[in-house]
């Protein structure tokens, strides 16, 4: 647990809406009703301004103009990072590297860590419930170089059991790329186990942080993890923004990612040499304002009871599960033990498009699909499920509105 989080006043879910414009308005004339967090969370008033602030009254390109504008934008930018240092206990500045998202942060160290460490032969180590985004990149580089991809299995309930997780796990074992928390099920993976068997063997160890960042507190030295990468935009943050974190050790020994301004120390055409992490992977002009926007965003997360939005987010999860069993013909998909608020859904009778476009005359908003994981639906045995994500600002309610709604889409539907 990262001991830095700061306790305020007791949690206050209509206060904390407030804050967020987007939740005042009516969709088809409907309050709006909005879980799909998972996929991408609305933005506080804070964020907002923030960001309006850094084009409006501070924006220009940062680290190269020895004028006011650029050095207040270096300044904003640079602090950023160093908000994120703190919000997962970072070791060092450096350790943290702006990317346009979590997808590009794996490429990346698929790119540069995996093609220059990862040979023929070598195994790395995923599991069933993986993002698309935390499959290909490593696809890729079996493409590459002939290393081999092995799957550890996932229960009928959607835990990951770290015995069965260690039988797969073996001496040609280099990599685990896994999730911290499952974006379809809500499954918060055995992730500090999973560090040991990995260390165990030798391996390093990455973990895709896209929902663990919102829902679970994050210290990367206590997770005993090798990078961890997340987005901005689920942590209530701009799109466009993403972390890498890594052990200063890896990024000093990863080539470049990308080649161009700001990641060089010098170039010749007889050669270049490399700027010190995180510059060196942090090619041309950067997300600034982004990195403001999330650096805004992790300030407003620190005004609040962070566990106290844990505690209103487990019994929104509990709620709704309760709820959504009672109506019938609806399945849940994922239920361990634990899990993060996240719920997938099916109704028989109804695909979860259809269901979702009716939901939507309700003003409810959920996903539906594969949620970027295919070979997970593929092993669950469905084609896709409806997916209610619930956040900081949903409330018992929209719990209520979203299990209405889904009794109406069956009297339409079915």
């Amino acid at each position: 647990m990262n001991k830095k989080l700061v306790k305020t006043a007791a949690y206050d879910v209509t206060k904390v809406r407030a804050d967020f414009p987007i939740l005042a308005r009516e969709v088809h004339g409907k309050p709006l009703v909005y879980l799909d967090s998972a996929a991408s969370a609305q933005k506080p008033r804070q964020v907002i301004e923030a960001i309006s602030r850094a084009y409006s009254h501070e924006y220009a390109n940062v680290h190269r103009g020895a004028y006011y504008l650029s050095e207040t934008a270096t300044t904003a930018y640079e602090a950023a990072r160093e908000k994120v240092r703190r919000f997962i206990n970072a070791a060092r500045l450096k350790e943290v590297v702006f990317t346009k998202g979590a997808t590009e942060a794996i490429n990346l160290v698929a790119a540069t860590w995996g093609r220059s460490f990862i040979k023929a032969g070598d195994e790395i180590v995923l599991t069933a419930v993986e993002h698309h985004s935390n499959i290909v990149p490593w696809q890729l580089l079996r493409d590459a170089t002939g290393c081999v991809l092995r799957i550890a299995p996932v229960a009928v309930n959607g835990s990951i059991d770290i015995q069965e997780f260690a039988k797969v796990i073996g001496p040609k074992t280099k990599l685990v790329a896994v999730a911290h928390v499952s974006n379809v099920l809500g499954t918060v993976l055995p992730v500090r186990e999973i560090a040991e068997l990995a260390h165990a063997a030798g391996a390093k160890l990455l973990l895709d942080g896209c929902q663990g960042i919102v829902h679970e507190y994050v210290d990367v030295q206590d997770l005993g993890c090798d990078f961890y990468v997340f987005s901005g935009h689920k942590l209530y943050g701009p799109t466009g923004i993403g972390i890498l974190w890594a052990r200063e050790a890896l990024l000093e020994a990863m080539p470049p990612y990308q080649g161009g301004g700001d990641m060089i120390d010098s170039v010749t055409f007889a050669k270049t040499t490399w700027a010190p992490p995180p510059a060196k992977f942090e090619a041309g002009t950067p997300p600034i304002v982004q990195a403001i926007g999330l650096g805004a965003a992790i300030d407003y997360l620190n005004t609040l009871d962070r566990a106290a939005v844990a505690a209103h987010e487990s019994a929104l999860l509990r709620y709704a599960m309760t709820s959504l069993a009672q109506v019938p013909g609806v399945r849940l998909i994922g239920t361990a033990p634990g899990k993060a608020a996240v719920q997938s859904f099916v109704m028989e009778g109804a695909h979860p498009h259809d269901l979702a476009t009716v939901l939507d005359r309700s003003g409810v908003c959920v996903r539906a699909g594969h949620h970027c994981a295919q070979p997970l639906m593929e092993i669950l045995g469905v084609n896709a499920t409806t997916r209610a994500s619930f956040a900081l600002y949903n409330t018992m309610g929209e719990v209520d509105a979203l299990i209405a709604a889904l009794r109406k889409a069956q009297e339409v539907l079915l």
